[in-house]
Protein backbone atom coordinates (compact mmCIF):
# COMPACT_ATOMS: atom_id res chain seq x y z
CA UNK A 1 0.00 0.00 0.00
CA UNK A 2 1.39 3.23 -0.74
CA UNK A 3 2.64 5.24 2.13
CA UNK A 4 0.00 8.42 1.19
CA UNK A 5 -2.48 5.93 1.22
CA UNK A 6 -1.79 4.37 4.78
CA UNK A 7 -1.36 7.88 6.06
CA UNK A 8 -4.45 8.68 4.92
CA UNK A 9 -6.43 5.76 6.31
CA UNK A 10 -4.51 6.48 10.00
CA UNK A 11 -5.80 10.21 9.65
CA UNK A 12 -9.07 8.69 9.23
CA UNK A 13 -8.79 6.28 12.44
CA UNK A 14 -7.84 8.71 14.55
CA UNK A 15 -10.66 11.03 13.70
CA UNK A 16 -13.03 7.87 13.59
CA UNK A 17 -11.94 7.31 17.52
CA UNK A 18 -12.08 11.66 18.20
CA UNK A 19 -15.65 11.66 17.16
CA UNK A 20 -16.79 8.06 17.95
CA UNK A 21 -15.39 7.25 21.28
CA UNK A 22 -13.97 11.03 22.31
CA UNK A 23 -10.59 9.51 22.41
CA UNK A 24 -7.49 10.56 21.13
CA UNK A 25 -5.39 8.37 19.14
CA UNK A 26 -1.12 9.15 18.43
CA UNK A 27 0.43 8.23 15.07
CA UNK A 28 1.53 4.96 16.51
CA UNK A 29 -1.29 3.86 18.05
CA UNK A 30 -3.47 4.26 14.97
CA UNK A 31 -1.18 3.05 12.89
CA UNK A 32 -0.96 -0.34 14.71
CA UNK A 33 -4.71 -0.68 14.71
CA UNK A 34 -4.22 -0.36 11.01
CA UNK A 35 -1.35 -2.46 10.81
CA UNK A 36 -4.15 -4.84 12.55
CA UNK A 37 -6.55 -4.52 10.74
CA UNK A 38 -5.18 -5.16 7.53
CA UNK A 39 -3.42 -7.91 8.40
CA UNK A 40 -6.63 -9.89 9.88
CA UNK A 41 -9.10 -8.20 6.99
CA UNK A 42 -7.35 -8.07 3.97
CA UNK A 43 -7.35 -12.35 3.22
CA UNK A 44 -11.09 -12.00 3.58
CA UNK A 45 -11.88 -8.71 1.28
CA UNK A 46 -9.18 -10.36 -1.30
CA UNK A 47 -10.44 -13.35 -1.62
CA UNK A 48 -14.33 -12.01 -1.72
CA UNK A 49 -13.06 -9.58 -4.44
CA UNK A 50 -11.37 -12.75 -6.38
CA UNK A 51 -14.86 -14.83 -5.70
CA UNK A 52 -16.43 -11.79 -6.98
CA UNK A 53 -14.55 -11.54 -10.43
CA UNK A 54 -15.25 -15.06 -10.87
CA UNK A 55 -19.13 -14.78 -10.74
CA UNK A 56 -18.56 -11.63 -13.07
CA UNK A 57 -16.23 -13.95 -15.48
CA UNK A 58 -18.79 -16.97 -15.45
CA UNK A 59 -21.44 -14.94 -16.46
CA UNK A 60 -19.98 -13.09 -19.36
CA UNK A 61 -18.61 -16.70 -20.34
CA UNK A 62 -21.91 -18.15 -20.18
CA UNK A 63 -23.61 -15.01 -22.11
CA UNK A 64 -20.72 -15.63 -24.53
CA UNK A 65 -21.62 -18.89 -25.29
CA UNK A 66 -25.15 -18.10 -25.26
CA UNK A 67 -24.35 -15.63 -28.38
CA UNK A 68 -22.05 -18.55 -30.06
CA UNK A 69 -24.83 -21.27 -30.27
CA UNK A 70 -26.87 -18.22 -31.54
CA UNK A 71 -24.78 -17.23 -34.10
CA UNK A 72 -24.93 -21.02 -35.74
CA UNK A 73 -27.12 -21.51 -39.00
CA UNK A 74 -29.81 -24.06 -38.81
CA UNK A 75 -28.83 -27.37 -40.90
CA UNK A 76 -32.10 -29.02 -42.99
Amino acid sequence: MPREQKEMIIRNVQLFFEEERSETLGNIAAESIVDFMLKELAPHLYNKGVADARNLLMQKMSQIEDECYALEQPIR
